[in-house]
């Protein structure tokens, strides 16, 4: 039987499992499409961290039948409420920021259709935001730097990695902030109850005594 080389490792699970991870996050995301009803306001939410690029393409139809074009406003802001891009009478178009902080962002779309009497048509939304290696343009850095696509690929994956890398100390920096709150919670029960069952045994202690001193007084006891 031929025996394995010295210094040669076998193809497991483990080595696979990184490699899974990244074929599963490399998938293209999917845009987002909704019906936005006259004088409506739908309003979509989502973390991003800090540093990323953010992009996004929006298309507003016109309701089917309707006279009169699509009419609608876009305005995506912060936790803060900074507006960090507005469109009045949005049709069509893109946007693109970088975020300061890690926060919770949040695109609106208000319909300025008037609601008649009859039923109006549903405007259709389409939204398509991408953030992170998804929000990078490989193609124009390729022809900017002149990559080759073997190249283009290896710097897309050595963006992915870094970012999922990013993912994973981000959780480790709240799995280890929410431990320490845990901690801290733990030890101010812990003190709390000392200082009630403290207060019980004191009160207990003076209860005894009075009472003792209280049936003297009235002679019921020697």
């Amino acid at each position: 039987l031929p025996l394995p080389l010295p210094g040669r490792r076998r193809l497991g699970r483990a080595p696979l499992l990184p490699l899974l991870l990244l074929l599963l996050m490399a998938g293209p995301a999917r845009p987002i499409s909704f019906q936005l009803p006259g004088k409506a306001r739908k309003c979509l939410r989502e973390e991003i961290h800090r540093d990323t690029l953010v992009t996004g393409e929006y298309e507003i139809g016109a309701p089917p039948g309707s006279s009169t074009g699509p009419s609608a406003n876009l305005k995506i802001t912060d936790s803060a409420g900074h507006i960090l891009y507005a469109k009045e009478d949005a049709t069509k178009g893109k946007f693109a920021f970088t975020t300061e902080d890690y926060d919770m962002f949040e695109a609106c779309f208000e319909s300025k259709l008037p609601v008649g009497t009859g039923r109006m048509p549903d405007q259709l939304v389409t939204l398509d935001m991408k953030h992170g290696v998804e929000a990078k343009n490989y193609e124009e850095i390729a022809k900017v730097e002149k990559l080759k696509p073997l190249e283009v690929e290896l710097r897309r994956l050595e963006d992915l990695s870094e970012s999922i890398v990013n993912d994973f100390a981000y959780m480790k920096k709240r799995e280890e902030e929410m431990r320490d709150t845990n901690e801290s919670t733990n030890t101010r029960v812990l003190y709390f109850s000392i200082f009630s069952m403290c207060c019980l045994i004191g009160l207990a202690t003076w209860q005894v005594f009075y009472l003792r001193r209280f049936f003297k007084a009235k002679k019921l006891i020697e």
